[in-house]
């Protein structure tokens, strides 16, 4: 009994230690991954006048950070500089630093492998990192998107191989990120924070934790419930973007309007919620969250059925814009091998700098197999690695050259009036021409 006396009184020795600095401001946070999930939380966290460290392997994102140059549209240049030049961020890419914080937050990538398996090499690697560093008092947050049972089953056993024991010499939680990127709404600060701990007092200090900087809190039962939540939210949306991108099929074969469809849908005040289809999804979270949760559940012989077909569909859509290009070309009587066709975004979204799983890209490669000659112009990506190319300047020349413009991405800065009227012909996948009237446009 007495034992278990002098273990109570050192967890709550522990815990009210760490509740203390995090009421009082003191905490010192690292913050693991410097991203797009991970520098937007570095500055919440430094304008309620946290000290941060950003930790990343990237030495150009370290450097950039160090001096308070941003390279994350959702952040605002002026608050990274203003926050750098009053010392409470540094950067560096040595993981020792993980020393000298009370709170670390991972925001490593969690993609899929080729066979649509979790591939959780940067959690692990990172975990095993953080166990060398660990000390007694720390609170580890997960906010990588994962599957059930990552947090308590994956890395809870990493770190305790450190000698330490979660829930009483240090604490866990997972907090899923719900980053929109180019949402002018809703940000880190006042989105909803989904919370929850492997124990009662990891969920305690979490949840005092990300109170400091995030307008509502809401906590949870358990890391696994919470690891669920998030998965679920983009599941649902994979599932309702890949019915809308069905009913284009359809109308496709129907010689109907699906955009006049779903305008007319959408009016109901109930009972229905917008979606729209498209040449596929992109992103880090919706071509890929949702087969986290397919994969586990195989685990309980159970089948996502619905994932699965999601996915399904909206890996498709890239081949159908190549068919819809096909028979465009071919309606003019114009070979595909060779054709001009200059696609107009190579972003995964709108008004946004990032193109990562943009099936943009998926296009491109099946119109370069084809032997067509393919040039693209987006306003937010200058350059495509992936394929050595740079953005052609948007003049009425290259638009004339043309055999046929698609449309892959709807950045508001591009003049559709101008395309239209300079273009032979234009593929239309966003809906990017609403309201212009041509004979020219032929929409998904």
């Amino acid at each position: 009994m007495l034992q278990e006396e002098i273990i109570n009184k050192t967890l709550n020795t522990t815990l009210t230690t760490l509740l203390e600095k995090i009421q009082n401001k003191t905490i010192k946070v690292g913050v693991i991954g410097l991203g797009y999930v991970g520098l937007p939380f570095l500055v919440e966290k430094a304008k309620v006048g946290l000290h941060v460290v950003g930790i990343d392997r990237n030495e150009e994102r370290v450097r950039k950070v160090a001096i308070g140059e941003n390279y994350i549209e959702d952040v605002h240049d002026n608050e990274l500089k203003d926050i750098v030049a009053k010392g409470l961020v540094t950067a560096t890419s040595d993981m020792s630093a993980l020393r000298e914080v009370d709170v670390i937050v991972i925001c490593v990538p969690t993609p899929l492998d080729k066979n649509l398996c979790p591939d959780l090499h940067y959690v692990i690697s990172v975990s095993h990192l953080i166990a060398e560093n660990l000390k007694v008092g720390q609170l580890v947050s997960l906010e990588s998107t994962t599957y059930p049972g990552t947090t308590e089953e994956i890395i809870q056993p990493i770190l305790e191989s450190s000698g330490l024991k979660a829930g009483s010499d240090f604490f866990l939680a997972h907090s899923p990120e719900r980053v929109d990127p180019g949402n002018k709404r809703y940000s880190t600060h006042n989105t909803n924070k989904i919370v929850g701990g492997v124990d009662a007092s990891s969920l305690k200090a979490a949840e005092s934790f990300y109170r400091l900087a995030i307008k509502d809190v809401v906590p949870v039962s358990s890391a696994k419930v919470a690891e669920l939540v998030k998965i679920y939210e983009n599941t649902f949306r994979s599932v309702n973007i890949a019915l809308a991108n069905e009913i284009a099929l359809l109308c496709d074969r129907m010689k109907l309007n699906v955009w006049e469809i779903l305008d007319a849908a959408f009016t109901k005040p109930f009972g229905i919620m917008p979606f729209f289809p498209g040449p596929g999804v992109g992103g880090h979270c919706i071509p890929i969250d949702p087969h986290y949760l397919e994969w586990k559940a195989k685990e309980y012989h159970f089948d996502m059925r619905f994932i699965a077909l999601a996915g399904e569909i909206n890996r498709k859509m890239p081949n159908f814009v190549f068919d819809k290009i096909t028979r465009a070309l071919n309606n003019v009587k114009k070979p595909l091998n060779g054709a001009s066709i200059l696609m107009l975004g190579v972003a995964y979204k709108s008004n946004l700098t990032d193109h990562r799983e943009s099936p943009a890209l998926d296009v491109y490669r099946l119109l370069k197999n084809a032997k067509a000659e393919v040039q693209y112009h987006d306003p937010k990506i200058p350059y495509l690695e992936e394929f050595d190319i740079h953005s052609t300047k948007l003049t009425d020349d290259v638009l004339r050259a043309s055999d046929l413009v698609v449309i892959t991405t709807n950045h508001t800065e591009v003049d559709y009036q101008q395309v239209v009227s300079m273009a032979s012909l234009v593929l239309d996948t966003r809906n990017a021409t609403r309201g212009i009237e041509s004979d020219k446009i032929i929409l998904l």
